[in-house]
């Protein structure tokens, strides 16, 4: 049977050998722990790496549009600009009565008026009935520029002013149908005259018919 001390001694060597073994245990699990952080930390710019590389790749593997794809053209096509027809001569033109005088069949019409006092020119649209452009006499910067505002001399300042002020807004070609019996007149083949020379042509080309 154990006396007291032994008893005691043999307490204190079993609680240091169960010391020694938390501390091995310890020092184990310490040690683990830095290995596996240490792979970690050796792991994340491998990974970073692959994420950049397979990005791009997949940006890279993206197929280029071909020449083919921008060149097609939409079968379904709208004219925002109804005068790139008036211009190809397409456009439907309104023929009117034919007992009409003048004529409805144009995109644009000159007229041409001289009265007692003053001399106007005007250009219509075959879509409204409000003249386009207009050049008369009764303008303070011609008028001041005239001995008087319906002789020979206003008509081709009308002509050239009106001429500029067609090609400013992109009219080019107009229908002139002036009256018989003052188609000879120095007043408006000097008009005329003016209006030839400024660029403008007074006829129109006939309407294309396309098949369709």
């Amino acid at each position: 049977m154990l006396s007291e001390c032994q008893r005691w001694r043999w307490a204190c060597h079993v609680h240091e050998v169960n010391t020694a073994e938390e501390e091995m245990a310890l020092t184990e699990l310490n040690r683990s722990v830095r290995q596996l952080l240490g792979q970690i930390q050796r792991c994340r710019p491998v990974v970073a790496t692959n994420q950049t590389t397979r990005c791009l790749s997949q940006a890279a593997s993206q197929p280029e549009p071909s020449a083919d794809e921008n060149e097609a053209v939409n079968p379904t096509f709208m004219n925002r600009n109804p005068r790139n027809l008036e211009q190809m001569a397409l456009a439907v033109k309104d023929r009117g009565w034919k007992t009409t005088w003048p004529h409805r069949e144009f995109y644009h019409r000159l007229v041409f008026s001289r009265t007692q006092h003053h001399v106007t020119a005007q250009v219509f649209s075959s879509s409204s009935p409000v003249p386009v452009l207009t050049c008369s006499t009764t303008e303070w910067a011609l008028r001041r520029e005239l001995v008087s505002t319906r002789c020979v001399a206003a008509c081709q300042a009308v002509g050239e002013v009106l001429a500029r002020r067609c090609q400013q807004a992109g009219i080019t070609r107009m229908v002139y149908r002036a009256i018989p019996w003052t188609f000879r007149s120095d007043a408006v083949q000097s008009f005329r005259t003016a209006m030839k020379e400024g660029g403008i042509t007074l006829s129109e080309p006939r309407r294309k018919y396309v098949g369709t």
